[in-house]
């Protein structure tokens, strides 16, 4: 079976048993501030396990993309190492809604693997939960019973909770779960080791392939397990373990799913898998795997960059460059040329990729170009640090861990080329300090987003609060429930009303803020974000009485400026692809009463005649005073209608639509509008930019803000006209005092160089000798460290051969030093202008420097010592 029917085969045979086939959720999360991407399939339903929402249908299945590079077997620095562990992987799976249990779920898994896809049965062992006394949790007996009617009691074991009692986290719905093992070994290895001994030992030919989690409780904070109000199954089975059993094959990375890339990759670099452990091998299975993460969670709306998820893309996309550039001898960007056949490759289970793949694969080119720099200095650095190392041969014969985690951190080398590396010079490394400095700074990146929340207290169970805000701006009702949260060691609180005005931070548009009254104690609303299908109001404190009545109200005025900036967006997007191209597509927005950021995908700069031809369209269009009519439809209507959605968003069966004329805007958008284009008034575009490779951002206001902009630019060129003494044509005045500021500068530019020139003839008269080198050293009077370069380059033909040079000054309030060695000195003698820089001059100015052999500068904070400078280069002559 291809890798393709193996998927179709699953799907149907859940449609086969009542279940709704659902898409893949996106794999870059929103709205959970608990994680940064997809990493389980259940993530897109912990609403439903939660009851904070009624899900559409009762049984439903799905293959969703997800995403681990760290917890259980999952460090990003295995993956590739061994045949089984994945960054980016598939999860199929099966889902009851307070449905079927146990029996239903057992009883589908065990016909599917045996009855369908014809797995062995003598190949297969299972585990159920042995219970846990600290937790006053029992065995659970009921699912060994129903397994028994399917497999030898022999083949049933028991896990323990680490294995066999599957949670979310620290906190939310978790229970005890059913695993399924498949035995890969030969037949004689069968024979001589017992199979049930290597089950959940990582053993790499004995490996899970599916979970069955029966979700029955919710775990609080302080650890007590609650009942779910209904009991639920989740299961998630390994696509890419699924296929390798089916498959016959020893690894992963054998099936047609990685085999693809891998034989391009071979085509591209001339070089041979053979599937053995070799860093060679190691490096193509990096290739295969990281490739998928880097082009999925690219396609679905998360850039590479230097924070956040955004970091862990560009992070696992620099391990792929490290691995092809050190071990397949690859100096060129090769990744980008494996997107198109990756893109073709999943077009039929994952389509988003392939709808986007010139983007991501210009995206991704781009980042290689730019790694592959760093990589570069970064090989420089470990030269000059293997170099430092050999010079102290005698006291150290190891790169200092200090040393080793720079190059990780600031250059992306892996600590194991940093070790290669250093064992071909004969060094090794200090891995305890690599390892102290690894985690100071996942201390560090702790301390920096930790949050402590409290378990929710609820006071009114009736789920997501409703949602009022589109029609009204204030309500009376009553708190649903309510948690304390600590950041930064500042308390503050989170409220959930039964009924909520407040619109939550979404699609880019800022949350609300307004008050909450509660008798005569009002409330300031700082903000309001979504967590699964919560709206959560901010709030510094609490009221005195929690349980009577409260007046929530929006700020009218923040949530109009607001408004006016979110259809302002509608109307840029649509002007932006009338003007540059229908490959423009939003990549990232910000929403708020002061402006509108957009972000979206383009390959050079928006040009000024392009910005005003832009500005153009919307300005006519709010001139048009074009009603802004929202309907509620089917998905499929609204895109059959030419509805844009974006890419990485989930949306339901039925979605909110925003029409600006039908036959210029029309966009899927959960966020708040005006109910006319008349209401912006005037927009105005105040700057464009770079953001990332291939992306491009606007800035722009309209409605008061754009009356608050232009007001202060005309300030501005009021400003300019009263120092130009109220030019009649400015711009003319203004040219005019350019050029003879010009003029002056060049004249004083040459009078400069006379004084340099007749300052280096007095310093060349002035030289003595210090044995055979003729000496000139002085505490001169320049304007600039360039001012004291050039001197030294005069001197040079002013002074006879084997001469050094060491002149210093102090330039606004900072030391500055230059030292020159004749070239016979440092072919002949080994003297080097930056060695004595940092071992004689900069510890004496405070400071540092470098430079060439022959000439180097450094700079400091301490002048008093210029003096000392001069002897302390004439005693190294010496």
């Amino acid at each position: 079976m291809t890798s393709d029917s193996i998927r179709t085969t699953f799907l149907d045979f859940f449609r086969s048993k009542g279940h709704e086939i659902v898409p893949s959720a996106p794999i870059v999360i929103k709205n959970d501030p608990t994680l940064l991407f997809t990493n389980a399939g259940m993530n897109q339903f912990k609403d439903f396990f939660l009851g904070n929402r009624e899900p559409g249908h009762r049984r439903v299945a799905d293959t969703q993309k997800c995403l681990r590079v760290s917890g259980k077997h999952n460090d990003l620095e295995e993956v590739g190492v061994d045949t089984y562990h994945h960054t980016m992987f598939e999860m199929l799976g099966n889902w009851s809604f307070g449905d079927y249990f146990k029996k239903e779920a057992i009883s589908w898994s065990w016909e599917l693997l045996t009855g369908v896809y014809k797995i062995p049965k003598d190949r297969i062992y299972v585990t159920v939960f042995g219970g846990d006394k600290a937790e006053g949790l029992a065995m659970d007996e009921e699912a060994q019973d129903l397994w028994k009617q399917h497999v030898d009691a022999d083949r049933i074991l028991h896990g323990n909770k680490k294995d066999n009692f599957w949670e979310m986290g620290d906190t939310g719905p978790c229970g005890p779960c059913s695993e399924i093992h498949m035995d890969c070994r030969t037949d004689v290895e069968r024979l001589a080791v017992d199979g049930k001994t290597l089950v959940n030992a990582d053993h790499p030919q004995v490996i899970e392939i599916w979970n069955i989690v029966f979700m029955q409780f919710n775990r609080l904070k302080d650890g007590r397990l609650e009942p779910l109000p209904a009991r639920h199954v989740d299961t998630g089975m390994g696509f890419e373990r699924l296929v390798r059993v089916l498959q016959g094959k020893q690894s992963n990375y054998d099936t047609d799913v990685f085999s693809g890339t891998i034989a391009r990759t071979e085509r591209l670099t001339g070089k041979t898998y053979t599937g053995d452990d070799s860093k060679v091998s190691v490096a193509f299975r990096v290739i295969a795997d990281h490739i998928r993460a880097i082009g999925f969670t690219i396609a679905d709306g998360q850039l590479p960059s230097n924070t956040g998820a955004g970091y862990v893309i560009r992070r696992i996309l620099r391990r792929a460059v490290r691995y092809y550039y050190s071990y397949l001898d690859y100096k060129q960007p090769l990744l980008h040329q494996l997107m198109d056949g990756l893109a073709d490759q999943f077009a039929g289970v994952f389509p988003e990729l392939k709808a986007q793949v010139e983007f991501v694969t210009k995206v991704v080119k781009e980042e290689e170009d730019a790694f592959l720099r760093t990589l570069e200095k970064g090989l420089k650095k470990m030269e000059d640090i293997v170099g430092e190392a050999g010079a102290v041969r005698a006291t150290a014969t190891v790169i200092d861990g200090k040393a080793a985690f720079e190059l990780y951190d600031t250059y992306g080398f892996p600590f194991d080329l940093t070790k290669l590396i250093a064992s071909e010079n004969g060094l090794g490394v200090d891995e305890k300090g690599f390892a102290a400095e690894m985690a100071l700074q996942k201390e560090r990146s702790r301390a920096a987003t930790a949050l402590d929340t409290d378990d929710w207290v609820v006071l009114n169970n009736e789920g997501g609060s409703r949602f009022i805000g589109y029609d009204s701006l204030e309500t009376v009702t009553g708190v649903s429930r309510y948690r304390k949260i600590k950041a930064k060691n500042k308390e503050s609180f989170q409220i959930v009303l039964e009924t909520t005005p407040f619109y939550a931070e979404s699609g880019g548009q800022v949350g609300d803020t307004g008050l909450l009254t509660f008798g005569e104690e009002a409330i300031p609303v700082e903000d309001t974000k979504k967590e699964n299908n919560l709206t959560i109001q901010f709030v510094p404190r609490l009221p005195e009485v929690l349980d009577g009545p409260v007046l929530a109200q929006v700020d009218p005025e923040l949530r109009k400026a607001t408004a006016v900036h979110h259809t302002a967006t509608h109307l840029l997007h649509a002007a932006l692809r009338k003007v540059l191209g229908t490959h423009v597509a939003q990549k990232g927005s910000l929403v708020n009463a002061e402006y509108l950021r957009f972000d979206f995908s383009h390959f050079a700069k928006v040009t000024d005649a392009e910005i005003a031809e832009v500005e153009a369209i919307v300005n006519q269009k709010i001139r048009e005073n074009i009603p802004v009519m929202i309907r509620e439809m089917p998905k499929d209507e609204a895109v059959a209608m030419g509805a844009m959605a974006l890419f990485g968003e989930k949306y339901g069966d039925r979605v909110r639509v925003v029409i600006i004329d039908p036959s210029y805007s029309i966009e899927l958008c959960g966020g708040t509008h005006v109910g006319s284009t008349g209401e912006l008034g005037f927009f105005k575009v105040t700057a464009e930019s770079a953001v990332a490779a291939g992306v491009r951002r606007v800035e722009a206001v309209a409605g008061p803000a754009s009356e608050r902009y232009l007001n202060g630019q005309l300030g501005v060129v009021k400003a300019v006209r009263e120092q130009l003494k109220n030019a009649k044509d400015p711009v003319a005045a203004l040219e005019s005092l350019l050029q003879e500021h010009a003029e002056v500068k060049k004249r004083l530019e040459r009078l400069e160089a006379k004084q340099l020139a007749a300052l280096s003839r007095e310093l060349a008269a002035g030289a003595v000798a210090v044995g055979d080198v003729r000496f000139v050293g002085a505490v001169v009077d320049v304007p600039s460290a360039d001012a004291l370069k050039k001197v030294c380059f005069d001197l040079k033909p002013l002074l006879e051969a084997a001469y050094v040079v060491v002149l210093a000054a102090a330039i606004e309030g900072k030391a500055s030093v230059a030292v020159m060695i004749d070239e016979a000195l440092v072919t002949g003698r080994g003297w080097e202008a930056p060695k004595w820089i940092k071992e004689r001059v900069a510890p004496l100015i405070s400071g540092g420097g470098g430079g060439q052999k022959s000439l180097a500068t450094a700079g400091g904070q301490d002048t008093s010592k210029l003096a000392a400078v001069i002897e302390a280069v004439r005693a190294a002559i010496q």
